[in-house]
């Protein structure tokens, strides 16, 4: 129909009076999408007023039509889970929420059961009032119930981080049922918003009741890290079903804080916890194109840390761009250097990308985790003792520690600061191109996310140590064993099922050379590269517990195009034939070896990634791990699990460096994975109780011991765990 009325010329309307007006208006459902947010522009570009004609009528619609047409043309990758596809400073672009699917193998059985389980169990949980009262307290707001708000004030944020898991799933499943549970929670979200835009249902149930209209009053509120939460929601909801109901409302939310903040003084405006929406309002901008958004998102950051009395619990003691090193609150860091790696990929500001490496740097140089894990410590001093008046020295929650200050049985680790280093690395690695951001990328992704969330979907860590013992004579704030609800802040559960749902979004992207493999899993791809010709393939492979990968063309231009495959870090001398036959090209790991030719239907290119296990060691600085190693086979950190050393106790396990780990297939609540079986020694029993010190006792025995990742670890009834284990060289 779209091409039919664009070929009519100026001097054949009579041929468009043939056509009844009913059809002119039925256009491609990408056409109907593209015009829901367009038409504003369209308006002032046609000068659109009451038609004085049907001819007029007949040619404004063809110019409607040329124009969109124009615009989803150029814009052929806007439906991303992240839309790089105007962003002029990001090297790479995301591929659409919908041309991945998984099909077999690692990430095709967590989209399952995220699909089955995890995404429909969240949903239950946030509108049942009897668990976590979330969506009551949109009810209560909207005036459609009576009651009190109850629950954390970031509730609002954890319902739309749900919303935003099940418009993922409805992106890759087309389910309609899912469709319907948006749109009937949509309505009741857009009653409880204030006229003005204003959106956070604490304030405006108190306002029902009182009159009062008070918002930002409080410095640790978490009023704008819900209205970035309902951002990303409206965005990727819109994106996913072409539906602007979530947007709508996102829209007036962020015109509300774009007035807020042009007027509120620098104290007032810092009172706002966790800064999601600075990665909310660039997507805005991307969405929206509004240029407002990008002028608040860089306003936003101009003003970090312009007071008297900043936090490092808050990042903003110190202006952005006078940071040196990460410290503070983990999550809110993670959450801060992701929005301005945003904001770079859209202004090119050098001073924002010096200061991401110099923080990058230090965070993968001292303070991560081998899981990839941010955030040491449950509660630090910052500015570290560097000043003799206590006056000075803040405490800090869930916090990055000192350098290489990474304790194990009381690391925090939070879950959402674990993903937060999943958002800021997939930022740097659109804005790069470099391959060590896939590497954390994945590395958090396969280890401290996953640990977050059990192998069945339903129960959940707060934080992710890499020890667990049951004889530590204290307790600490958060449960070691997963549970079901975390009823004092479930902040990470949405945010690890959100997570799950999209990790498609973050296997491939295009640049103008080609398409780049940034995630390796059983999949089928179906995309546009950056000159608009269509590329499909499939990925067959049984990664990460196998490194053979194996690509088959089924669709692809005529010209030359490059495929990037991502060679990581861990990996020594990977292979890559075509067609069966060597590809003479040279492979370094951490990096991305390019292939260019002109490809066709039917080629078959086979990736072999060497994957053994390895012993690692840290930095001797890292105090609590001198003289032990971790083990790792290809993305995967391992750990021994007290299940599996029955009657001994795992602390008094050690490994010889010439120890060689061999994989072995298991499966634990029903998922497939590799174990690793290797001969270790294990201390005789000697008790500890009410003893500090001892001498060394040499009286050991050898024996088999097996490791399992530690993302699996406490899946099968509680028990202690170590990543971490005595060496002997």
């Amino acid at each position: 129909m779209m091409r039919d009325l664009l070929a009519i010329k100026k001097n054949s309307v009579p041929q468009f009076q043939l056509l009844k007006r009913k059809a002119i208006i039925v256009i491609s459902s990408e056409v109907e999408k593209s015009l829901n947010l367009s038409i504003g522009i369209v308006q002032r570009f046609l000068h659109f007023t009451a038609f004085q004609s049907k001819r007029r009528f007949y040619f404004r619609i063809i110019g409607i039509l040329i124009l969109l047409f124009c615009l989803l043309k150029t814009n052929a990758q806007d439906k991303a889970l992240v839309n790089t596809s105007k962003s002029k400073y990001a090297k790479l672009h995301s591929v659409n929420m919908s041309d991945v699917t998984w099909t077999k193998g690692f990430w095709a059985d967590r989209f399952r059961v995220a699909t089955e389980t995890m995404v429909p169990n969240m949903w239950a949980i946030y509108n049942d009032p009897k668990i976590s009262h979330a969506f009551k307290n949109f009810e209560i707001a909207a005036g459609l119930d009576t009651g009190s708000h109850a629950g954390p004030s970031f509730h609002d944020g954890d319902y739309y981080k749900t919303l935003e898991a099940v418009a993922s799933l409805y992106a890759s499943t087309k389910n309609p049922k899912l469709n319907e549970m948006m749109d009937k929670a949509i309505v009741v979200i857009g009653k409880s918003q204030r006229e003005d835009g204003y959106i956070y249902t604490k304030t405006m149930i108190e306002q029902r009741k009182t009159g009062s209209k008070n918002q930002f009053q409080d410095r640790l509120s978490f009023e704008s890290y819900n209205i970035g939460h309902l951002m990303t929601a409206g965005c990727i909801h819109y994106r996913a079903t072409g539906k602007t109901t979530l947007l709508n409302i996102a829209k007036k939310a962020t015109d509300y804080l774009y007035n807020f903040y042009k007027s509120a003084s620098p104290t007032l405006a810092r009172n706002a916890i966790c800064p999601s929406h600075y990665m909310g309002v660039v997507e805005m901008y991307r969405t929206t194109n509004d240029p407002r958004y990008l002028e608040l998102a860089q306003h936003l950051i101009a003003i970090k840390g312009k007071i008297d009395d900043g936090t490092d619990d808050n990042q903003d003691r110190i202006p952005f761009l006078k940071q040196t090193k990460a410290m503070g609150h983990a999550v809110r860091a993670n959450y801060l250097y992701a929005g301005v790696a945003d904001l770079y990929a859209e202004t090119g500001k050098d001073s924002l990308l010096n200061t991401l490496n110099l923080m990058w740097d230090d965070v993968n140089q001292h303070k991560m985790y081998i899981t990839g894990g941010c955030g040491s410590l449950y509660d630090g001093t910052s500015p570290d003792g560097t000043s003799y008046n206590p006056a000075d020295v803040q405490k800090i929650h869930q916090a990055f520690g000192r350098d290489f200050q990474l304790p194990n049985f009381t690391a925090h680790n939070e879950t959402c600061a674990n993903i937060g280093n999943v958002l800021w690395n997939w930022r740097m690695l659109q804005i790069t191109g470099d391959a060590k951001y896939a590497d954390v990328m994945e590395l958090a992704l396969h280890n401290s996310v996953l640990s977050g969330i059990s192998l069945d979907g339903k129960n959940f860590l707060y934080t992710n140590p890499l020890a667990q013992s049951d004889d530590l004579p204290f307790k600490q704030r958060w449960s070691k064993d997963r549970v079901p609800y975390i009823g004092l802040s479930n902040c990470c559960p949405p945010n690890v099922v959100r997570t799950i749902a999209e990790v498609s979004d973050y296997a491939y992207s295009v640049s103008d050379k080609g398409l780049w493999f940034n995630l390796y899993g059983g999949n089928n791809l179906t995309t546009k590269l950056a000159d608009g010709s269509k590329i499909s393939l499939s990925e067959e492979t049984n990664y990460p517990w196998d490194g053979k990968i194996k690509i088959a063309v089924k669709e692809i231009g005529n010209k030359p195009y490059s495929l990037f495959l991502r060679i990581p870090a861990w990996t020594q001398h990977a292979q890559i034939s075509i067609n069966g036959k060597p590809e003479n090209i040279k492979v370094v790991s951490g990096t991305y070896a390019e292939i260019n030719r002109v490809w066709k239907k039917g080629d078959v290119i086979e990736l072999n990634l060497p994957m053994d296990a390895t012993l690692i060691e840290a930095n001797p600085l890292v105090e609590e791990n001198r003289n032990q190693i971790a083990v790792k086979r290809g993305p995967i950190v391992y750990c021994l699990e007290s299940t599996d050393l029955p009657g001994k106790s795992i602390f008094n396990a050690f490994v010889p460096t010439s120890t060689k780990f061999e994989a072995k297939p298991i499966s634990i609540d029903g998922a497939e994975m590799m174990s690793l079986v290797g001969n270790a020694k294990v201390v005789e029993p000697n008790s500890w109780k009410n003893v500090l010190y001892r001498p060394v006792n040499t009286n050991n025995m050898e024996t088999e011991i097996k490791l399992v990742p530690y993302f699996a670890w406490g899946n099968r009834g509680h028990s202690e765990m170590s990543v971490w284990l005595p060496v002997s060289k």
